[in-house]
């Protein structure tokens, strides 16, 4: 199904752009370690980069821990299931979550849009950054968590009905 692909192109993506962070993450710190213990001079910045950057890399990547199945789950009753039983049960969770989902992107883009507007400004360090950016992540990440929950319900539903809905399965 088209519709599944493009989201999972999407969520591969944001979870490749999460993982990437990984990288500016590690600078930061390292920075703030030399600057601290062996210039004897702590960075201004290095802890709202490094908290911003670990809660980008998890918003990013959270929509592609579910297409790729990580997130815990407890699995007692679905070994003892049978594949469309499972693929039920998923498709009635996902039903439950999306209107959560959905009010939590609306409500996240009301938040980044309102920090934009006002500047707003973290506060917890005398570098005391804008936090829009953070804030617009948050909303991405959820949207994109949104979009892949969608996806996974019409894998579900495919499931049950009997049709492929991607090569490879639910999980690549």
């Amino acid at each position: 199904m088209k519709l599944i692909k493009a989201i999972e192109a999407l969520t591969r993506l944001s979870g490749w752009l999460g993982a990437l962070l990984v990288f500016p993450l590690i600078g930061a710190l390292i920075v703030e370690v030399f600057s601290r213990y062996v210039a004897g001079r702590p960075t201004l910045w290095a802890f709202e980069v490094s908290y911003m950057v670990m809660g980008a890399m998890f918003m990013l990547g959270m929509a592609n821990a579910l297409r790729i199945g990580q997130h815990v789950s407890v699995d007692i009753m679905a070994l003892k299931l049978s594949p469309k039983a499972n693929a039920a049960i998923r498709a009635v969770g996902y039903v439950m979550f999306l209107p959560v989902l959905v009010w939590l992107v609306w409500e996240l883009s009301k938040y980044a849009l309102g920090a934009f507007e006002s500047n707003e400004r973290s506060g917890r360090s005398a570098w005391n950054p804008v936090v829009w950016p953070i804030f617009t992540v948050w909303f991405i990440g959820f949207a994109i968590l949104a979009l892949q929950v969608v996806a996974e319900f019409l894998k579900s539903v495919c499931l049950i009905s009997g049709k492929a809905p991607v090569e490879g399965g639910n999980h690549e």
